[in-house]
């Protein structure tokens, strides 16, 4: 899908409500807001949402937010969507005085925190947008050495608005001014139009806008991407390194287009340093492909960084669905970069739901390009990223390994799989976390909790919840699969969330986590585990899950979602080669 245009996003917005699911969302802004409703309607359809949307009336921010009666808190979004653009910022400033300017970021700091902060708001995400610049030209540049000055104010503000989310986790900063320094301050904003009708954004620039909102508002929802699928030649170094040889690609520091290709690569381990999976699929000699990466000295990536290298003379297709089997995730978190478009255009038809970026033809502009397209927004990060790499690294030597058994069962024995449970605590609460946004495939309810949602659900004894690692002969997985289950009734445990990792399915781990489970309830004095399933787009994989593990089923809705039940006090424990740490 190319750029949309507002137009585009219009006749988009008007399509009748379908099954997507929906995402309430409320715009809160002191302009004109009328376009960027539209827009963020129409990118919703685009995203497979259906975006109910509650715009507040022009510049009744404060109103909203202050009182508890208002549209906003009776339209209960998910999502807010908080716009105070800088003009509206300015003409406060002008206003003040110099002693009163020096505090002007600090008061709407301490207004934008107390919105965090709100009771009534727990558990909704705040989509903050930040404050272009506007060069008022009062002290040029000695504006950054006057406190008072609106430059100075404004870039106080901007960095308060990133110290603020660090200490929010439902705060989130959508990074506009970002794109202003990108697309430029005239593409941005339109003198006529605001002067006619107080809208800051030019109509060009609504579009990039609200995709930047619709970016946070899909990683929190778990649509993001995961893995970066790299061809070589002439898309990561210059040259064939078949033909050309080592010494004959091109790389390096220096002037020419060999900089291109390594400032490309240092973009690459920055994403894989961030927690993105980075694969190759590379139509090569294996042993020729791999050669760059072990002797060129100015290769910025390493085998290390490459999670599954694929180098042979197979399609770039077949090489990408290997790749899926092992890292076991959706084709829809997967990039594929690749310099020929001929490759580029195949894998887009026979591969549906993965992103094949249009690479420019000259090498010099695919950073840029990249970098317009936002592709690896998140909502989310934790240290445990780092290690992603090496965990499916080692998931290849497993497959390998798989393929030398003659059984399933001898297989699983010989990982010598060892879990360790334990319930929610400081440190592992933020993987915790992380890992509810993140679980998309393997998810019973797809319920979304914040850090703070997870920290109360380990301080209520009434409340089970359990947390799960694995390891095994080859590695640790971490932090693999989080099950939360809450009093339904005296007799019954209600199971509000069972994720998984999907890197560890079909080692046992799902008979382990039901006998734990059982466990937990026997040992709380509960008869029954009451599951339910509520389908989305992209848990169709445990459809049967509760079916499969012995569950009676006991009711069905219209809408696919199930509701089941299983006895405690009749239970056998389930087949499994994981021992308890």
């Amino acid at each position: 899908m190319g750029k949309l245009t507002l137009k585009d996003l219009k006749r988009l917005a008007k399509q009748p409500a379908t099954s997507s699911p929906v995402v309430r969302v409320a715009l809160i802004g002191d302009t004109a807001t009328q376009f960027l409703a539209t827009a963020l309607r129409g990118l919703g359809v685009a995203k497979g949402y259906n975006i109910d949307l509650f715009e507040a009336e022009y510049n009744q921010v404060y109103q909203q937010f202050m009182d508890p009666d208002s549209e906003l808190y009776k339209h209960d979004a998910e999502f807010i969507v908080l716009f105070q653009s800088t003009h509206k910022l300015c003409e406060k400033h002008s206003m003040l005085s110099p002693q009163e300017q020096v505090s002007l970021a600090s008061e709407r700091l301490q207004f934008v925190e107390s919105v965090a902060e709100t009771p009534a708001l727990g558990g909704k995400k705040i989509i903050c947008l930040n404050y272009p610049e506007i060069e008022d030209t009062v002290f040029g540049s000695y504006a950054n050495k006057v406190e008072s000055s609106f430059t100075y104010q404004v870039r106080k503000l901007n960095f308060g608005l990133m110290e603020l989310a660090q200490k929010h986790p439902n705060l989130f900063v959508c990074d506009i001014v970002g794109l202003q320094n990108k697309l430029g301050r005239d593409f941005m904003f339109d003198a006529n139009i605001y002067v006619s009708t107080e809208m800051v954004l030019s109509v060009d620039a609504v579009p990039y806008v609200a995709g930047r909102v619709m970016d946070i508002i899909c990683a929190c929802r778990g649509q993001f991407k995961k893995c970066l699928i790299l061809d070589l030649d002439n898309t990561l170094w210059g040259g064939v390194v078949g033909d050309d040889g080592l010494e004959g690609i091109q790389l390096g520091h220096g002037l020419g287009i060999g900089k291109a290709f390594t400032e490309f690569q240092m973009w690459v381990k920055k994403l894989r340093q961030r927690g993105i999976i980075v694969c190759v699929a590379s139509k090569n000699d294996e042993d020729k492909a791999k050669e760059p990466f072990l002797k060129h000295p100015d290769m910025i990536l390493k085998l290390d960084d490459i999670a599954v290298f694929q180098a042979n003379w197979e399609t770039k297709v077949d090489n990408i669905r290997t790749i899926q089997s092992i890292l076991n995730i959706a084709f829809d978190s997967m990039v594929f970069l690749d310099d020929n478009p001929f490759e580029r255009n195949i894998v887009r038809e026979h591969i549906p739901g993965i992103t094949v970026p249009e690479l420019p033809e000259d090498p010099a502009e695919y950073l840029e390009y990249l970098y317009s397209l936002n592709l690896f927004e998140t909502a989310n990060y934790s240290s445990a990223d780092k290690d992603r790499t090496k965990q499916y690294q080692v998931e290849a030597k497993r497959v390998s390994l798989k393929k030398t058994f003659g059984s399933e069962a001898d297989f699983l024995k010989s990982l010598g799989m060892v879990s360790t449970v334990g319930g929610f605590t400081p440190f592992n609460t933020p993987r915790v976390a992380q890992l509810s946004q993140r679980s998309n495939q393997f998810n019973l309810r797809t319920v979304r909790y914040t850090e703070a949602d997870i920290k109360a659900f380990a301080d209520d004894d009434k409340v089970a919840d359990l947390s799960f690692t694995l390891k095994d002969k080859f590695g640790d997985n971490g932090l693999i699969a989080v099950v939360i289950m809450r009093p339904l009734d005296s007799e019954s445990l209600f199971v509000d969330t069972w994720f998984m990792s999907c890197r560890v399915l079909k080692r046992g781990m799902e008979n382990f986590t039901l006998n734990t489970m059982v466990e937990e309830a026997r040992r709380r004095g509960y008869r029954k585990i009451v599951g339910q399933y509520l389908p989305t787009l992209k848990n169709q994989m445990v459809k049967e899950h509760y079916d499969q593990l012995g569950f009676t089923l006991m009711e069905e809705q219209a809408d696919g979602s199930k509701r089941y039940e299983l006895g405690v006090d009749g239970y056998q424990p389930r087949e499994c080669y994981i021992t308890k740490e």
